[in-house]
């Protein structure tokens, strides 16, 4: 039930991110779902990857550059899917900050709502 949940209000924060930020563009809810399942999907997989293989830039600069690999996963998702739009890298970095910072949101209140025992 978590995991639907979260699914559901991650695509409404992308939904918020568009909303908010001109530089994405969601097409519809239904489109919000997708990409939230497909940003989920290379945060998964593909972003511990990239954490490896790119640690020695992270750690010289302090963390910064996982900024970076966030925005190539928003970036990513939207080249993969029609209904969701990034205009530019930059745009992937705003949006992707943006779209951290509701799942944050999201994952506090998720663990408030289904605490674990």
């Amino acid at each position: 039930m978590k995991l639907l949940a979260k699914w559901l209000l991650s695509a409404a924060a992308l939904l918020a991110v568009a909303h908010l930020y001109s530089g994405v563009v969601v097409q519809s809810f239904s489109a919000a779902l997708v990409a939230a399942l497909v940003i989920g999907l290379l945060n998964a997989v593909l972003r511990p990857v990239l954490i490896v293989l790119t640690l020695p830039v992270t750690v010289v600069t302090l963390g910064l550059f996982l900024f970076v690999i966030n925005a190539l996963m928003f970036y990513w998702a939207a080249a993969l899917l029609d209904g969701f739009q990034v205009r530019g890298f930059g745009a992937a970095l705003v949006g992707s900050l943006l779209y951290t910072l509701l799942g944050l949101v999201i994952h506090s209140a998720l663990e408030r709502l289904f605490p674990q025992h």
